[in-house]
C-alpha cells in the first residue's frame, strides 16, 4: 500500500503543478529534492512572484525511521518504527479576489520491531479560504466534495464536512480559517472499509481537487482591486498564520520528527498584516465574510 500511494502522489503532484502553471502562465514550480537524515526525504516544488500565484508549494514527502518519542506519547506507544507519505499543498494567489486554499493526502504506517504493521491510516483533505466572499465559489468548492463523498457513502460528506469546520477552527479568535470543505484522518480498515477502499476514496478526492479549485481561479482572476483589498487579505492571511502555528496538526508533527522546515513553513505567506483589534466597518463585504466565519454555513 505505502508503495501504491507513493506512486500516486508523485503523479498528483505532476498533474497539479502542470495545471497551475497554465493558468499562472508567467510563473514556474521550482523544484528541490531533499533527504531526511533520519529517513526518506521529499520533493518540495514552490512558485512565487506569478501572474496569478504570489506563492505556493505542492509538497511530497516519505519519511520513515523510528517514532520520535514526543509522537510515541502521543500515539500511546513504545518503541515503534514509522512510515509516512503525502502530499501537502498550499496556493496563496496574489488577487484577494482569488481564495487561498489548501490541500493534503497522506498515508502512514507503525511498526513494531520485527517490522509487522500495528497499525496503518489514511488522512486528508482540502479547503478553503477566501477573502472576498463569492457564495457561488464556495458552493462550487462543497458540491465537488460532496459528489466524491457520495461515490463511496452518502454520510461521508456531512461527516467529513463537520470535521473540516471542527478541525480549522481559530479557537483563540472563535472563528473558522475559511469556508471548510473536507477533513479526514485515522480512516482505518473497517468490516465496511478495507485499506483498498479507503485508498479509493482518498485518491478520488485527491483527483478531484483541480475540478474544485481552477474554476473559482479563473472566474476571479481578473477582477480589479484596489489597496483596501489588498490590506484585507493581508490581515486575514495573518488568520491563517495564527492557526498554522498554533493548531494545524501537520506543522506541528513536522517540527516534532525534524522535519524539513523550507518545506513545513512553505505554507506561510509572503506579504501579512497583524493591526491591533482590527474591526471590518458594519454592512461591508470583509464585515459579510467575518459573519459567515463566525457560525459554519451549509453550502450544499
Amino acid at each position: 500500500m505505502k508503495d501504491k500511494f507513493y506512486e500516486y502522489i508523485q503523479q498528483l503532484q505532476d498533474s497539479i503543478t502542470s495545471k497551475l502553471e497554465e493558468v499562472d502562465g508567467e510563473a514556474t514550480f521550482r523544484e528541490d529534492l531533499w533527504e531526511r537524515p533520519g529517513g526518506g526525504g521529499g520533493r518540495t516544488r514552490v512558485i512565487e512572484n506569478g501572474a496569478v500565484f504570489e506563492k505556493g508549494g505542492v509538497n511530497i514527502s516519505a519519511v520513515h525511521g523510528e517514532l520520535p518519542k514526543s509522537m510515541q506519547q502521543y500515539f500511546g506507544v513504545q518503541d515503534a518504527d514509522f512510515f509516512a507519505c503525502g502530499l501537502s499543498l498550499v496556493i496563496h494567489p496574489k488577487s484577494p479576489m482569488v481564495p487561498t486554499v489548501h490541500a493534503n493526502w497522506r498515508y502512514f504506517e507503525m511498526y513494531d520491531k520485527a517490522g509487522n504493521i500495528v497499525d496503518q491510516w489514511f488522512g486528508g483533505g482540502q479547503d478553503l479560504t477566501p477573502y472576498y466572499l463569492f457564495d457561488e465559489d464556495a458552493a462550487h468548492f462543497h458540491t465537488v466534495c460532496k459528489k466524491v463523498c457520495n461515490n463511496h457513502n452518502p454520510e461521508f460528506y456531512s461527516t467529513y464536512k463537520k470535521k473540516c469546520d471542527d478541525y480549522f477552527w481559530n479557537a483563540h479568535r472563535n472563528e473558522a480559517r475559511g469556508v471548510g470543505g473536507l477533513f479526514f484522518d485515522y480512516c482505518k480498515a473497517t468490516d465496511q472499509m478495507d485499506m483498498e477502499a479507503w485508498y479509493s476514496f482518498v485518491t478520488e478526492v485527491g483527483d478531484s481537487f483541480l475540478d474544485a479549485y481552477v474554476p473559482i481561479v479563473e472566474k476571479r482572476k481578473e477582477i480589479t482591486y484596489g489597496q483596501q483589498h489588498r490590506d484585507w487579505q493581508e490581515i486575514r492571511r495573518g488568520r491563517y498564520v495564527e492557526f498554522n502555528l498554533v493548531h494545524d496538526k501537520g506543522t506541528l508533527f513536522g517540527l516534532r520528527t525534524n522535519g524539513r522546515i523550507e518545506s513545513i513553513l512553505m505554507s506561510l505567506p509572503p506579504h501579512v498584516q497583524w493591526r491591533y483589534d482590527h474591526q471590518p466597518e458594519p454592512g461591508t463585504e470583509e464585515e459579510k465574510l467575518i459573519k459567515v466565519l463566525k457560525k459554519p454555513k451549509k453550502w450544499v
